[in-house]
């Protein structure tokens, strides 16, 4: 038996043997193979002894071009920078994400501490409030969506996937990317847990950028933009750690007084995917890494201003290290552009907007804790209470609520939280209370609670717990909780469970069969939860803390001094803190010299814009927005925190004011209704209307401005000169009149068809995005003075009153003066093209124009100005309880126009203001007093010449 056994293990021996040599073979074979014979990369093959040499085709990006003023000031320019990039060099498997999200981790960790930020160039947001919050809507959104959830399509996603919230899309794609760890109790994966919301959401932007690169091999993502030296040596000392991560040579698009010209020139950013199939139609070279232009001239100018990319063959070893560089094809640069833009006029103007919305600012605040508006109130006559004030520099961030809770919080800050603290718990324990048991009707809660209560309807409509869609706006239920306000919101809660309006599926309900109550119950823990992290419900206690005197003037004014949100005069400072000066005083100082500023108060007025033009080319002379933002921290990657600042800022400085905001133009539209009424023959230069003070061929009759008294008789100079609402009244009923009866539709056909001689009903012709006017359709009668639905931008009213300046020529308006190479020769030059020419006797232009010359001649403040202006003040109301719109359109000089002025202040009060506004405008163009007079650094006082003679 054993003799047996040893003969069965030699034949097994042996055939072992041969296998095991054999298998050796192989190896040694596999060996050679590996190190001598052909690679076979990207179809290509290459051999090298024991080295692995892959070959890398890299493209070169070629400098953008700069932009220049019409003088050849520099405004947009490139600077060397270094860029931290990643490559997928990562071993596919289970762990890579997990890999890749440590690497991520380490880097933003190396970065953040060296001052640096990552690009946030994502659609998703961490906004004040610590929620997630999306930056686009509409088709945008849907993209991304798309993009997220894997559709080549936006059609192709699941309703469920197009209605997903902020939050839950992060949380799918921390679950796709692993951005989190697993539960050691329950084994299932947790979204971010072991991440902070803010460094996820860096992670998940990161994932998103490589997953868009389709994790190609040797395609780098970039995570940072112009970095600094620290950065890229901590990144280069830790790159045993830091696998795939490089940094790159390139270029930091830069801007001259960013503030100024950030709404004109826009930023530059990384191309989407709907930016790339848009250019790509025009320029094949087109990447998916590409930096292009996002708004303003960048994005107008793209196809002159990019480059000609480079390109070189580049060949690494297995390491990733380059050992070779061959067919080096250098970039070339893109072109240059001028605007017709002059950089001095344009921050001369921005600057006189801001000191004059302090000046109004200043004479309308006064130490009173509140101002209710009631029927009789004037507009013109609207205060500001100086806790309005106060709580603004919580309401708009002048001040960081976060950091009064911080470990080294000063001593007002603490005691300031603390005050937060008490009445957070005593409003959140109310607030349940009137939901459980109290249901007082929303008529009888006071204004405060009358607050939280549509603050929390509106939020469980954003969020989705109630489906809107769903929502009957006829029910009886409905219009006694939105219209009579007759019921509680407990009552229209439950109502909407009832009616299977709130989605439950967004409630943590573990049956899904849960009854009425129990819903209600889960809807009334969600408002709660929500609230403690509710950031615009937390900046509102401190409105009712201020009003209830738990907080103090005094304490806000010592906010300010402790985080250093202002500077201050050190003699100030010493009288302040030794008692005095009251707190009163104290915010109108700061006001006064600017130390906060009118955008940071964000109350009315805190916008402006105005638009130069020269009436003889059609050329944008000035083209200004106020508030501006700081756009070099838009460009090279998105800063994340600056950008959502901006997003929540009240006072909107990503709005162009002067090409997107349109409000009605007032009594400036009367030059139009002139030209219609005598170009229609239903008056002449000599037609007497006579003001009685009230029209009274419709009835009720409207009034005029100047009502219960009248202007009496007037041609058209005296109308437009007295800018008497009567006489224009009658002058569009006439328009109207077909075989002796009033028709408002032919009469507000005719008044569109001469406002489209102006160029009213049109964009104006600028390069960037303009919102598209509204003619009025709506009352021939009242269109006639501005009124009805008409609706124009500033730079619109700009291209009308140029054409009304030289007598008829109406341009395209144009911001683009030249284009050149980079070496400086000339590429194309750009005019303004003449849209159309209104052909109007000379008598009628002469009329015209005498009545706004006399217009400008009854302004004391325009007297002794040094240069002839004749123009056309309006006032245009949108809110019953905010000041009215403040609007003034000019030229200059009147005997030989060269420029005209289209000026708005939104909710600015009245029209003297904006004429005020301009009239120091073209006291800076034409020179007419000292600069530094003109621009003095503190507020400016206007005179009130509250009227509603426009």
């Amino acid at each position: 038996m054993f003799d047996n056994f040893w003969e069965e293990f030699k034949k097994l021996i042996t055939s072992r043997a041969i296998i095991i040599s054999s298998v050796l073979v192989v190896l040694s074979c596999l060996l050679v193979y590996r190190l001598f014979s052909l690679q076979v990369i990207n179809g290509e093959y290459y051999l090298d002894s024991f080295k692995l040499k892959i070959k890398k085709e890299k493209t070169i990006a070629a400098a953008r071009g700069n932009i220049y003023d019409r003088n050849g000031n520099l405004l947009a320019y490139n600077e060397l920078a270094n860029s931290v990039t990643i490559e997928d060099v990562y071993k596919s498997g289970s762990g890579k994400s997990k890999a890749i999200n440590s690497t991520l981790d380490k880097l933003i960790d190396i970065i953040e501490k060296n001052g640096d930020s990552v690009d946030q160039d994502f659609n998703i947001i961490l906004n004040d409030a610590n929620s997630f919050e999306f930056t686009v809507e509409g088709n945008q959104l849907l993209r991304f969506l798309a993009d997220v959830y894997g559709h080549s399509s936006i059609n192709d996603l699941k309703y469920e996937e197009k209605t997903k919230t902020a939050d839950e899309v992060v949380e799918d794609m921390c679950k796709s990317f692993k951005v989190g760890d697993t539960d050691e109790t329950t084994g299932d994966f947790v979204a971010m847990k072991g991440y902070s919301k803010s460094k996820a959401l860096k992670i998940l932007n990161i994932r998103y950028n490589m997953s868009q690169n389709s994790y190609q091999k040797y395609i780098d993502t970039t995570v940072a933009s112009d970095v600094s030296d620290k950065t890229v040596a901590d990144v280069m000392e830790n790159a045993d750690i830091l696998e795939g991560v490089s940094i790159e040579e390139s270029t930091a698009r830069k801007y001259v007084d960013s503030e100024y010209f950030s709404q004109l020139l826009g930023y530059t950013g990384k191309i989407s995917e709907d930016e790339l199939a848009t250019l790509s139609l025009t320029n094949p070279s087109y990447g998916m890494n590409d930096t292009v232009g996002k708004s303003g001239i960048e994005q107008a100018m793209e196809s002159v201003l990019q480059g000609t990319k480079g390109s070189e063959t580049v060949y690494v070893d297995n390491t990733g290290q380059v050992i070779e560089t061959s067919n080096y094809v250098d970039a070339v640069a893109g072109n240059d552009v001028y605007l017709t833009i002059d950089k001095d006029l344009t921050e001369a103007c921005y600057n006189i907007i801001e000191q004059s919305l302090a000046g109004i600012l200043a004479s309308k605040i006064q130490n009173v804790k509140t101002y209710t508006f009631s029927s009789t109130s004037s507009s013109s006559n609207i205060v500001i209470p100086i806790y309005d004030v106060y709580y603004a520099i919580f309401d708009n961030d002048v001040v960081d609520i976060s950091h009064f809770s911080a470990s080294n919080a000063k001593e007002t800050e603490k005691a300031v939280y603390e005050q937060f603290v008490t009445k957070n718990s005593a409003v959140l324990d109310k607030l349940r209370l009137e939901l459980t048991e109290t249901h007082t009707p929303y008529e009888n809660l006071t204004k405060e609670y009358q607050w939280y209560m549509s603050h929390i309807a509106a939020m469980l409509y954003s969020n989705g717990i109630i489906d809107s869609s769903k929502v009957d706006r006829d029910d009886s239920v409905y219009i006694a909780w939105t219209k009579d306000e007759t019921i509680s919101l407990a009552e229209y809660l439950k109502y909407t469970i009832a009616m299977n309006w709130v989605d439950v599926s967004k409630l943590s309900l573990d049956n899904q069969y849960a009854d009425s109550e129990e819903i209600f119950n889960h809807v009334v823990n969600y408002i709660e939860s929500t609230l403690e992290e509710d950031y615009d419900f937390q900046t509102r206690l401190y409105k009712y803390l201020l009003l209830d005197g738990n907080i103090s003037g005094t304490q806000v004014c010592n906010l300010l001094l402790e985080q250093d949100a202002i500077s201050m005069d050190p003699d100030e400072r010493s009288v302040w803190e030794r008692g005095g000066e009251s707190p009163y005083t104290f915010m109108l100082n700061r006001i006064s010299n600017l130390d906060i500023s009118p955008a940071q108060l964000a109350l009315d007025p805190c916008t402006g814009s105005m638009v130069v033009t020269d009436v003889n080319t059609g050329d944008v002379l000035a083209l200004v927005s106020y508030p501006g933002y700081n756009n070099n921290l838009m460009a090279n990657g998105v800063d994340a925190a600056y950008y959502a600042k901006l997003r929540s800022d009240n006072s909107n400085p990503l709005y162009n004011y002067a090409t997107q905001q349109k409000t009605a133009p007032g009594s400036t539209f009367k030059m139009v209704s002139a030209t219609a009424g005598l170009n229609e023959g239903v008056i002449t230069t000599d037609s007497v209307i006579y003001c009685s003070g009230q029209f009274d061929k419709l009835n009720p009759g409207p009034k005029c401005w100047i009502h219960p008294r009248g202007h009496g008789g007037l041609n058209v100079t005296g109308g437009i000169r007295n800018s008497c609402n009567v006489f224009f009244y009658e002058v569009g009923y006439r328009l109207g009149l077909v075989g002796g009866s009033y028709s408002t539709e032919t009469g507000l056909q005719k008044l569109a068809a001469y406002a489209d001689m102006y160029g009213l009903t049109e964009k104006s012709g600028i390069e960037i995005a303009e919102s598209e006017p509204n003619v009025s359709d709506q009352d021939a009668v009242r269109s006639a003075i501005g009124q009805g639905t008409h609706s124009y931008t500033t730079v619109g009213l700009a291209r009308y009153v140029t054409t009304v300046a030289n007598s008829g020529t109406c341009y395209d308006l144009t911001l683009i003066d030249k284009t050149t190479d980079s070496n400086g020769n000339l590429l194309e030059d750009f005019s303004a093209s003449v849209r159309n020419t209104i052909d109007m006797s000379p008598a009628y232009w002469n009329a015209i124009h005498t009545g706004m010359r006399q217009v400008v001649q009854d302004k004391s403040y325009y007297a002794n100005l040094g240069v002839t202006v004749a123009g056309k003040t309006g006032t245009a109301q949108e809110s019953a309880n905010r000041p009215n719109h403040s609007l003034f359109v000019c030229y200059a000089p009147y005997e030989n126009p060269e420029i005209a002025i289209a000026t708005r202040i939104a909710f600015g009060y009245t029209s003297s203001y904006a004429a005020q506004i301009t009239k120091e405008a073209l006291s800076y163009y034409f020179e007419l007093r000292d600069e530094d007079d003109i621009i003095s650094g503190t507020a400016q006082t206007l005179q009130d010449g509250a009227t509603n003679a426009d």
